[in-house]
C-alpha cells in the first residue's frame, strides 16, 4: 500500500518541482516589473512587493521609437509568417502526395536546412544585403525570417497532408472537383492543427530573433529585441524597465498561444462531431 502511494506521488513531486524551476523566472520578471526601485536593489530578495506601481511601463512605453520598434517587429514576424506558411503548404502538398526525380533528395535537403545553424548564413546575408544596398530595411529580415521557419513549416506540413486518407481527396475528384479544389476543399480545412502550431513555431522564432537585426539594420527598421537592450546604458542596467518592457515584449506569443490552442482544439472536436 505504502509502494504503491509512493510510486503515484513521486512522479508529481517531480513535475511540481520541475513547473517551479521553470515558471520562477517568469514570476520574477513579471513581478520585478511592478516593484519600486528600492525593492529591486534590496539585499533582501522581495517576492511579492506590498507597493506595486507603473513606473516601468511607463518607462518602457515611453522610450524613443518604441512604437516604430512595435511596428517593425510585427510587420517582419507577420509576413514571414505568411508567406512561410504559402510556400511550406504548397511543397508539403507536393512532397507527401506526389511522386518526381529529386523528391527523396528534396526531403533530405529540407531535414538538412533545419539542422543547421542559422548563424553560419549571417556574413552572407549581410554581404548581400549591403552590395543589394538593403542594409537599415525590413526586407533582408522578412526574407531571413520566411528561411528560418521555412524547413520546420514544410517537414511538419507534410506530415499532416501524410495522414490525410488519399480517399478523402479521390471521392471529391469523382464528385467534380480539380485537384486544386480537392485540395482547398478536403485536405486545407484538415490541416489546421498543423498551421496552427507551424505559426506558432514561426512566430516565435522571429519575433525573438536578436543577432541578425543587430548587424544588419544599426540606424532603421529596428526591431523590438533591439529595444529591450536599450534600457542598458554606460551608467548601469534599468532592471525594473527591462522587466516591464519583457513583460511586455512575451505579451504578444502569450496570446497568440491562446488564440491558436482553442482554435486547434475546437477544430478537431468540430471535425469529430460532424464525421
Amino acid at each position: 500500500m505504502r509502494r504503491s502511494l509512493i510510486g503515484r506521488t513521486w512522479p508529481n513531486v517531480i513535475a511540481l518541482v520541475l513547473f517551479v524551476f521553470f515558471i520562477f523566472p517568469v514570476y520574477w520578471m513579471v513581478i520585478t516589473a511592478f516593484k519600486e526601485q528600492k525593492d529591486i536593489v534590496s539585499r533582501t530578495p522581495v517576492f511579492l512587493p506590498l507597493d506595486a506601481t507603473l513606473d516601468h511601463f511607463s518607462t518602457a512605453v515611453n522610450a524613443p521609437k518604441f512604437w516604430t520598434y512595435v511596428t517593425n517587429s510585427f510587420t517582419v514576424t507577420i509576413v514571414a509568417v505568411l508567406i512561410s506558411l504559402v510556400i511550406a503548404t504548397l511543397a508539403s502538398f507536393a512532397i507527401a502526395r506526389m511522386r518526381f526525380r529529386g523528391r527523396k533528395a528534396f526531403v533530405l535537403v529540407v531535414m538538412a536546412a533545419q539542422m543547421a545553424p542559422w548563424e553560419v548564413m549571417t556574413i552572407a546575408v549581410y554581404l548581400i544585403s549591403r552590395d543589394s544596398e538593403m542594409l537599415n530595411s525590413l526586407v533582408p529580415l522578412t526574407a531571413f525570417y520566411m528561411m528560418m521557419v521555412l524547413p520546420f513549416t514544410i517537414w511538419t506540413l507534410r506530415s499532416f497532408i501524410a495522414a490525410v486518407p488519399k480517399e478523402l481527396e479521390e471521392s471529391a475528384m469523382v464528385d467534380g472537383c480539380t485537384r486544386t479544389q480537392a485540395f482547398v476543399k478536403v485536405i486545407f480545412p484538415l490541416l489546421a492543427p498543423g498551421l496552427m502550431s507551424t505559426s506558432l513555431f514561426g512566430f516565435i522564432t522571429a519575433w525573438n530573433e536578436f543577432p541578425l537585426v543587430l548587424i544588419l539594420n544599426k540606424t532603421e527598421g529596428q526591431t523590438l529585441p533591439l529595444w529591450l537592450s536599450s534600457f542598458q546604458t554606460n551608467f548601469g542596467t534599468d532592471w525594473g524597465a527591462t522587466m516591464a518592457a519583457s513583460t511586455l515584449f512575451a505579451l504578444p506569443v502569450l496570446i497568440l498561444f491562446v488564440f491558436l490552442q482553442r482554435k486547434a482544439v475546437g477544430g478537431l472536436t468540430d471535425g469529430a462531431v460532424k464525421g
